[in-house]
C-alpha cells in the first residue's frame, strides 16, 4: 500500500494482517479519489472504521485541511498513527478511538468527504449512513464500500446516490448532497 499523489506521493504505509482486516484495495483508493480530485482542497474528512488510515492519509497529502480518523481497535489507530507520522501529517489529522456508531452519534462535527467501510454484512452501513448524513456539508460527497449484493438506499436524508462503482465483488457507492444552501 502507498500514497498515490500529493505531499506524501510513493511513500509506503504499513497495514495489519490477518482475517480481520480489510485494507481497501489500491483500485478502489484511486477510483475514489479520481472522483473527488478537485473537492479536496481545504475541505474536512471523516475516515469511519479508518484502519490504517490509508483514506484519510491519501486525503491530507491531495490538501485536505483536516481527517478525522475513527476505529474502535487500538491496533489499527496505532498503524495509522504510524503512517501519519511516516508521511508527515500528523498535524493535519484526530485519532479516536471509539466504535462508529456511537462516534458519529454524539458529534458535533461536520465534513466534506466521508467514507466509509465498515465491517461487512453486519448492517453497521445501514444504521451509520443516516447518521453521517447529518454531519456533512452541503455539496458534501459520501463514499460507502460495501459488498456487490448488500444494497443501500437510493437516498439518504438530503444525499442522493450517484453511482455505485463496482471492482469485483466490492462496490462503492457515491452519495452527494447539490443542495449548497446553508
Amino acid at each position: 500500500m502507498r500514497v498515490i499523489t500529493g505531499t506524501a506521493r510513493g511513500k509506503r504505509l504499513a497495514t495489519l494482517t490477518g482475517d480481520a482486516v480489510r485494507p481497501t484495495p489500491e483500485r478502489i483508493k484511486e477510483a475514489v479519489f479520481s472522483v473527488v480530485q478537485f473537492d479536496i482542497e481545504g475541505r474536512r474528512m471523516l475516515d469511519l472504521f479508518t484502519g490504517s488510515g490509508q483514506m484519510a492519509i491519501e486525503a491530507l497529502s491531495r490538501g485536505a485541511a483536516q481527517a478525522v480518523m475513527v476505529d474502535i481497535s487500538r491496533d489499527s489507530l496505532r498503524v495509522a498513527e504510524e503512517n501519519l507520522h511516516s508521511t508527515g501529517l500528523r498535524e493535519k489529522a484526530r485519532l479516536i478511538r471509539a466504535e462508529g456508531e456511537a462516534y458519529i452519534a454524539s458529534s458535533r462535527e461536520r465534513f466534506d468527504i466521508a467514507f466509509l467501510d465498515p465491517p461487512y454484512r453486519k448492517g453497521i452501513l445501514q444504521r451509520v449512513l443516516p447518521l453521517v448524513e447529518e454531519h456533512m456539508n452541503p455539496g458534501g460527497s459520501i463514499f460507502c464500500e460495501h459488498p456487490f449484493e448488500e444494497e443501500l438506499p437510493e437516498s439518504v436524508g438530503r444525499f442522493s446516490k450517484i453511482r455505485d462503482y463496482r471492482y469485483g465483488k466490492i462496490l462503492v457507492t457515491l452519495y452527494r448532497c447539490e443542495d449548497v444552501r446553508k
